[in-house]
């Protein structure tokens, strides 16, 4: 099987509902993203940061995986799959995609602010100040803010150099660091862009760009990866 590597972003996600900060100007749900979406944020104010992330939970329950979540499940039975996602929601998993690093953390898992190495597996939708890891230390979201490291970034990257074809969906291409992940694409390696809006012209060959949504674009994707690379 080939190597198949796909980088999603916020869009596909869209798609069912969940919002995004880049189409709100600074507001996000009625917050100010410097407020609940960086480190700086949660030291200042840690109830408003989790009542935020409860609240975004709270929605992403109600959330089902668009024709582009599944999509991309249904091409594991064909290629060897791994998914970088920049979105922190489980619909890729909900889809049943198997193989999925989350770059910017799962909204479903909490983490010790003590030890980072301690992360819970959230039930429902609440986390609530008080609730602490088993060293006692307080609870928060298992999210990648604004001022923090992306600590699967060099897994992402050596997952990336090893693709044999790399898909982009549903993303602006403009969030560092993931957005580079491109640059280490292999010069020779096929690349997919699916999106409404392509924000930038890769130049290197072998680009193929569907600018439409995920929910559409994914099936021309589909039915073009399976004329090119056939079951062996």
């Amino acid at each position: 099987m080939k190597k198949l590597v796909v980088l999603t972003g916020s869009g596909i996600s869209a798609e069912s509902g969940l919002s995004t900060f880049r189409d709100s100007g600074g507001l996000w749900e009625g917050f100010d993203i410097n407020d609940v979406a960086s480190i700086d944020g949660w030291y200042r104010d840690p109830e408003k940061v989790l009542e935020f992330y409860n609240q975004r939970r709270k929605n992403a329950l109600k959330a089902k995986p668009n024709n582009g979540h599944k999509v991309l499940a249904e091409l594991e039975k064909y290629f060897s799959m791994t998914i970088l996602t920049q979105n922190v929601d489980n619909l890729h998993e909900q889809a049943g995609s198997g193989n999925i690093i989350h770059l910017h953390g799962e909204l479903f898992k909490s983490r010790s602010t003590g030890d980072e190495s301690l992360i819970y597996d959230i039930t429902g939708w609440e986390l609530k100040k008080g609730e602490n890891c088993e060293k006692g230390y307080q609870l928060r979201p298992h999210i990648v803010w604004f001022g923090e490291s992306v600590p699967l970034m060099e897994l992402a990257i050596q997952t990336t150099i090893s693709a044999e074809i790399f898909l982009v969906v549903g993303t602006s291409l403009v969030v560092y660091p993931a957005a580079g992940l491109l640059d280490y694409v292999q010069h020779y390696v096929p690349v997919y862009i699916v999106d409404p809006v392509i924000p930038r012209k890769l130049s290197r060959p072998d680009v193929h760009y569907f600018e439409e949504k995920a929910s559409t674009g994914m099936n021309k994707v589909r039915d073009e990866l399976l004329a090119r690379y056939p079951m062996e």
